[in-house]
Order: C-alpha cells, then sequence, then structure tokens
C-alpha cells in the first residue's frame, strides 16, 4: 500500500512540473455582468465559442491591457491611448506613438463591445472581431511599434506571464492568438448601463430634469435632432447603431473612412457612429477629434453640415447646413446627451491598473 501511495504521489508531482503545467486545470468561467436594460432590451453579448468568458483569462487580459512591454520600446501599453477616466478613450485629439509619432484618428472609447452585433470595430469597420481589434496597434508603425515576434519573446522571458497564460489557457507558450484572446476578455468586462437616464427608464422619475426630458424629446423628434436613426434610442441602450455614416462633416476626403476598407467611392467618408455614452469624459468628438467640445457637435448638425456625394440622407436640412436648433433647444439637448454618462464606469476598480 506504501509503495502505491508512492507511485500516485510520484506521478502527481511529475504532472505538476510537466512543460503544460495546467495538465487538468480548467479555467473558471466568468459571465459578464449585464445591465438590467442590456437584458430586457438586447440579445445575449457575443461570447466566442473559442474564447469563452474565464476569471483567469479575464485577469491576463487585465494585465496585458496595461503591459507596457508590449510596445518596441517597452514604454507604452493599450492603456496609455485608452484611459479608464476617459471612458477608455483619451483626452488628445490624436495618439501619440513611442516613436513621437502622431496618428490621424482619435482613439475611440472602449465599452459595451460585447454587444457590437454588427462585427465591425474601429472607425472604419476593418477589425471584424474584438480579438482582431487588439492585434493592430502593436505593430502599427506610428502606435506601439513592435513585431509580434518580439512581443511574445519579451512575454516569454518574464517570470509571470507564462504561469498567468498556463491558468488562462493550459499552456505556458505565449502567441499571437493567446494574447488578443485574453485582451477580448478584459475589454469584453467593461460594460457601462448605469447612467441616470438608464435609472430613468428603469423606473426612477427623479433622476432625470425637465431639461433633460426635453433634450431627449428633441433627440427623438425627426423634424429637430433626429439622432436616434443612428445613435440608438430609449429602446436601444448602446446608444448606437454601429453601422457607417457620412455625417457631413468634408466636401471631400483625406480619409476615406469605410471606403479606404471597401474600395467602394459610395463608402468614402463614412465611419462607425460612436455611442453616445459618456460623453462627459470622451471629448474631442469625430473620428479625427476636430470637435473639443458637446456644444461644437450639437452646432456641426443644427447649422454646419457640408454636402459630398456619400452624405447620407438622414442628415437632414442640408441646404441650410443641419436642423436649425433653437439655443434653448440645444441646451436641452447637451443636457440629455450628458445624462447618459456613468462616472461609476471611470472610476470601476475591476477595469483600474492592477499593478
Amino acid at each position: 500500500m506504501r509503495c502505491f501511495l508512492i507511485i500516485l504521489l510520484t506521478g502527481f508531482l511529475m504532472s505538476c512540473s510537466s512543460s503544460d503545467d495546467t495538465i487538468g486545470y480548467q479555467a473558471i468561467p466568468k459571465d459578464i455582468e449585464i445591465p438590467q436594460l442590456f437584458s430586457d432590451l438586447l440579445l445575449p453579448p457575443l461570447i466566442p465559442s473559442d474564447n469563452p468568458q474565464t476569471e483567469e483569462g479575464i485577469r491576463l487580459g487585465r494585465e496585458l491591457f496595461y503591459e507596457p512591454l508590449l510596445s518596441g520600446d517597452g514604454t507604452q501599453a493599450c492603456a496609455n491611448c485608452h484611459f479608464s477616466e476617459y471612458s477608455f478613450t483619451e483626452s488628445t485629439r490624436f495618439s501619440t506613438g513611442i516613436t513621437g509619432a502622431i496618428g490621424t484618428r482619435n482613439a475611440m472609447p472602449l465599452y459595451n463591445m460585447a454587444w457590437n452585433f454588427e462585427a465591425n470595430f474601429l472607425w472604419d469597420g476593418r477589425a471584424k472581431s474584438l480579438e482582431e481589434q487588439v492585434s493592430d496597434p502593436i505593430e502599427n508603425v506610428i502606435e506601439m511599434n513592435n513585431t509580434w515576434p518580439n512581443a511574445l519573446a519579451t512575454l516569454q522571458a518574464t517570470n509571470n506571464y507564462p504561469e498567468l497564460f498556463s491558468q488562462a489557457f493550459g499552456t505556458s507558450t505565449i502567441t499571437k492568438e493567446l494574447v488578443t484572446k485574453a485582451i477580448a476578455q478584459f475589454e469584453r468586462t467593461m460594460v457601462s448601463g448605469n447612467s441616470r437616464f438608464d435609472q430613468y427608464l428603469l423606473g426612477d422619475q427623479n433622476a432625470i430634469t425637465a431639461s433633460e426630458i426635453n433634450g431627449f424629446n428633441i433627440f427623438m423628434d425627426e423634424e429637430r435632432g433626429d439622432c436616434f436613426h443612428c445613435h440608438g434610442s430609449n429602446s436601444n441602450p448602446l446608444w448606437t447603431d454601429n453601422i457607417f455614416h457620412n455625417n457631413g462633416l468634408d466636401s471631400s476626403f483625406d480619409d476615406l473612412g469605410l471606403g479606404g476598407i471597401t474600395g467602394d467611392p459610395l463608402d468614402n467618408g463614412k465611419f462607425k457612429s460612436p455611442s453616445l455614452r459618456n460623453l462627459a469624459y470622451t471629448s474631442p468628438f469625430m473620428h479625427d477629434g476636430r470637435f473639443e467640445t458637446l456644444d461644437e457637435v450639437i452646432n456641426h448638425y443644427s447649422e454646419g453640415l457640408v454636402y459630398s456625394e456619400t452624405i447620407d440622407p438622414l442628415m437632414k436640412n442640408i441646404a441650410q447646413g443641419g436642423v436649425q436648433l433653437t439655443e434653448n433647444e440645444k441646451t436641452d439637448l447637451k443636457a440629455f446627451l450628458l445624462s447618459l454618462s456613468e462616472p461609476g464606469f471611470t472610476t470601476n476598480p475591476e477595469l483600474q491598473n492592477p499593478n
């Protein structure tokens, strides 16, 4: 009997010290926390069958999101362009890479991406999954300016990451696929759905003001704001349609947007509609960050529209430059838009730098 126990113990120790040190280990499933309005009004979140959410995967993804070793010189992480206090975007117009190179687009905020049912990511839709979206910045010469082989070798040589990958994915061999899967798992936990306007829709009549209610009515009015076609409504708590529109910014285009990806001239000047959540934290606005304030955005749609061949038909009264809101209507519309902001999202401790 004693010999049998020694054999069992020896076999157990050998299995624990093998190259795949999580043989027999299974990561713990972890569901995304879904706001009530999302449960009531939306389909379940999109979770790839080959990348289920787990506690270990999310923890690893959080570490990697804040990890500067992914960049070419070890100084810049995903979080250096996606700051939690700005709803995971940045307060500057363009991102600055590790070489000092400046980009041409404003970083999109990160939240509620698990409900992007259209499966298009980034301003021009070139990424077709959240995992694919993660991949590009690491090799982009004006962003993190690294190579995947170098990034993987750097992580593999650390004391902690091989073990974290073992716990999350059952192997200590770090690959591009597993890095992107882990970061995508963490980013899917960035859920924002508890603004004052959400509370109002859930029955708290005192959560918003009369001005904000009037602003919502303007937002929904086809002859005044007419914002809901592109940005959703009380029946779409994402506050975006997640598709592409030319919203009358320019008469010609240096940046083709969707057209640069599809090659179709009819798509030139079209960019993805951003969500209207957390506007209190996400300035500057538009794909190129040209508007510093929400007032400028509202003025654009009111009297600043510019005609081009691909302008969306939803851009009303183009001959007059827009819908011609009064100053009081602009004030109320702005008040409503700001009521979609959630302070608790930007300070959520589970989304902060773990180190």
